[in-house]
This record gives C-alpha cells, sequence and structure tokens, in this order.
C-alpha cells in the first residue's frame, strides 16, 4: 500500500473583505460578515471590525483565529499605553503599533490582511493599509481581503488619489462628502458580492467624525 501524505498546515483563509475611505473630517470602514472555510460558510454573522481606540477602528481578514490573536495583543499594548501616558493612543500611533507587531511575527507571521481608519491629531481622515508582515502606507482609500482584486480597481476608478512622488505632497484624502462614500462603500459591496463567494451575508460600515463613532448596516446577497 503507497503511503499517503497529509499536508497539514497552521493557516487557514476565512475569506471576506474589508474596505475603508478617508474624508476631510471623517473615515468610513466597512466589512462583510460571512466567514467561510473552502467551500463551506462557518458563520454568516462574524463582525470583522473592532474598535481599538476612540478615533481608531480596525478592520481584518485572513484567517480569523491569527486576526483574535492580533486584536488581543493590540488591545493589552494599548491598555499598558493609555496606563503610562494617560491618554489613548492617536490613528498614526496605533498604525505604527500594528506595524510593528506584525513585523515582530515576521518569521511565523498573522495571517492577516488589515486597513486601520479612523482620524489623526488634526481631526482629518486617515486610513493605513498592511500586508501580513507590517509593510504599511497611509492612503485615501483601501481594501483587503477575498474581494480586494474586484474592489481596489473601481475604487482606483472613482477616487484615484495624486501620485505620493507628486512634489509638493498632495494630500491622501478623498474628495466625496460623508454620504456619498458611504454609498460609494455599499456600491462597492455589493458589486463584489456577486462575483466573490467568499464575500456576503451582511455589511457592516462604521462612521468616524467628530461626533464620534456610528454604525450602519446593508442586507448583501445570502448564496
Amino acid at each position: 500500500m503507497p503511503k499517503q501524505q497529509v499536508n497539514w498546515s497552521p493557516y487557514d483563509n476565512n475569506g471576506g473583505t474589508c474596505v475603508a475611505v478617508a474624508g476631510a473630517d471623517y473615515c468610513v470602514i466597512a466589512a462583510d460578515t460571512r466567514m467561510s472555510t473552502g467551500y463551506n460558510i462557518l458563520t454568516r454573522d462574524y463582525s470583522k471590525i473592532i474598535k481599538l481606540a476612540d478615533k481608531c477602528v480596525l478592520a481584518s481578514s485572513g484567517f480569523q483565529a491569527d486576526v483574535r490573536a492580533l486584536q488581543k495583543v493590540l488591545a493589552a499594548r494599548h491598555l499598558i499605553y493609555q496606563h503610562q501616558h494617560n491618554k489613548q493612543m492617536s490613528c498614526p500611533a496605533m498604525g505604527q503599533l500594528l506595524s510593528n507587531t506584525l513585523y515582530y511575527k515576521r518569521f511565523f507571521p498573522y495571517y492577516s490582511f488589515n486597513v486601520l481608519g479612523g482620524l489623526d491629531n488634526e481631526g482629518k481622515g486617515c486610513v493605513f493599509t498592511y500586508d501580513a508582515v507590517g509593510s504599511y502606507e497611509r492612503v485615501g482609500y483601501s481594501s483587503q481581503g477575498s474581494g480586494s482584486t474586484l474592489i481596489m480597481p473601481f475604487l482606483d476608478n472613482q477616487l484615484k488619489s495624486p501620485s505620493p512622488l507628486l512634489l509638493p505632497a498632495k494630500d491622501a484624502v478623498t474628495p466625496l462628502s460623508e454620504s456619498e462614500a458611504i454609498d460609494l462603500v455599499k456600491t462597492c459591496f455589493a458589486s463584489a458580492t456577486e462575483r466573490d463567494i467568499y464575500t456576503g451575508d451582511r455589511l457592516e460600515i462604521v462612521v468616524l467624525n467628530a461626533d464620534g463613532i456610528r454604525r450602519e448596516e446593508m442586507d448583501l446577497r445570502k448564496d
């Protein structure tokens, strides 16, 4: 009888898509709530978005066990920061912390693809986009996850930000109003859900502005 080789992997990809758009005085972060493995849906009601600070929200797709471990590390590090500095972390500071945390694990990475959104110290919207080992960039909009290859070209077409090589440097924030950005994000997910089997069920939208955090929801395809 021939030997059968069993390939075991410590990682899985649970699918799902995250999008963030930064504006002049707001930030919109959105993700679907489907969690899958292979052709199986594990749950239709899993939130991929977590509030890290009053002005900072993280959306993550990839391997959700690693995402939960990463969220716990960030929460612990943020608590230590609050005790030491008597204030909450700003969104750019949290962006650097997330990069350091991912890079620290670069030889056995957290299999998570993150979009961090919030407001900076001036009250402007900011979005940070990451790879699995901590390389990050501040952008005006970004998408991560299984539907990102469908959504990013659409966002590029609608919101193309100026080249970072241009001098003087242009602002990365998008020119849309808050309500226009929310409608754009809804359109993104409605389109991606038609073509990506790992995106669907329900859309969760978190809006940050000077008034605080607001949540919205929209139903997506369930099949």
